[in-house]
């Protein structure tokens, strides 16, 4: 998982990722990947800059003109009184450009692709942005392979570690 970097404070600074979603690493053959801002209230803000959020489970999808992030988790911020607290898995709506918007909602009408979020992060101006990928899903032998990859290159660092 990616390291996250914190100040002094606690509080995540520019350029770090707050919430990786390995899984789809895992489950689905990422293709094109697409960098979209996200429409947040103030108390999403300050839970992300403390490193407080779940991409597991969340996925992207159409809704009226827009897209939206669906089912990710940013809990509460705990210093805010409760009139000021958002919903925890509220739609989010996910900045594009229009062509960037068409090209997804061909991509899953025409050819079965499905969008995923990889990656939540603040940008070197301070932004939020999330890393949304165009996917197509596994079969589990494609999972297999996998995971014979990953151990395959694991014991190859064990052999070019022990033999210097």
């Amino acid at each position: 998982m990616a390291k996250k970097k914190k100040s002094k404070s606690g509080l995540i600074s520019t350029n770090a990722t707050v919430s990786d979603n390995r899984r789809a690493r895992y489950d689905y053959h990422l293709e094109d990947k697409f960098e979209a801002g996200i429409e947040l209230v103030g108390t999403e803000v300050k839970s992300l800059r403390h490193g407080q959020c779940s991409l597991n489970e969340s996925y992207v999808g159409p809704k009226g003109n827009g897209i939206f992030l669906f089912n990710a988790n940013i809990p509460e911020y705990q210093q805010a009184s409760a009139h000021f607290q958002h919903e925890p898995k509220r739609p989010r709506k996910l900045l594009l450009h229009k062509k960037e918007i068409d090209k997804l909602v061909g991509a899953v009408a025409r050819e079965g692709y499905t969008i995923i979020p990889t990656r939540l992060y603040f940008d070197g101006r301070g932004r939020a942005k999330l890393e949304i990928a165009l996917a197509k899903g596994k079969q589990q032998k494609d999972k297999r392979e996998t995971i014979k990859q990953r151990e395959w290159g694991r014991e190859k660092q064990r052999v070019l570690k022990n033999t210097d």
